[in-house]
């Protein structure tokens, strides 16, 4: 079973991987919002801050050197491929410890009260959001992936 939650995890962290891959610079710079709403770029950041919030509340020395993008204010921060690629190698590899040390019974380790699924279930159901809200501000402005790149992010077997 242990196994088999990882893998999931890792299939969701290497579907973040190829869709940021897949995007241009240009469209890493798209956004939405008219009012400072987060790019493209700000999006994943997003996406791997929250796992960094999430290890910090549930397994302090695992989120110990993570980064963290400053997403707000003047000082915040537009991260390039390169150090999104980095951030989300560390913080899942750090969320991969986690959630097997919760499985296992590690002391000082805390998931959801509902358990580990529900948990693994959070992580991967607020990333999903952000990949369709990242799909869907490319799409309006004008940096739409081909139809087989939006695809491939569905195909869990093989990615």
């Amino acid at each position: 079973m242990l196994d088999e939650l990882l893998e999931a995890w890792r299939t969701n962290n290497r579907i973040n991987l190829f869709l940021f891959d897949h995007i241009s610079p240009a469209g890493m710079k798209c956004t939405l919002s008219k009012r400072g709403g987060r790019e493209v770029a700000r999006q994943f950041a997003h996406m791997h801050d929250v796992r960094v919030y999430a290890l910090e509340k549930r397994a302090k020395d695992l989120a110990v050197g993570l980064r963290k993008f400053q997403s707000k204010g003047a000082d915040k921060v537009i991260p390039t491929k390169a150090e999104l690629r980095k951030a989300f190698s560390t913080s899942s590899k750090a969320v991969e410890t986690f959630l097997g040390d919760v499985l296992s019974g590690a002391a000082k380790r805390r998931g959801f009260r509902k358990g580990i699924f529900t948990t693994l279930g959070y992580f991967i159901a607020h990333e999903s959001h952000h990949r369709g809200s990242i799909l869907l501000t490319l799409k309006q402005s004008g940096h739409k992936l081909d139809n087989a790149t939006a695809s491939a992010i569905w195909a869990w077997d093989q990615i």
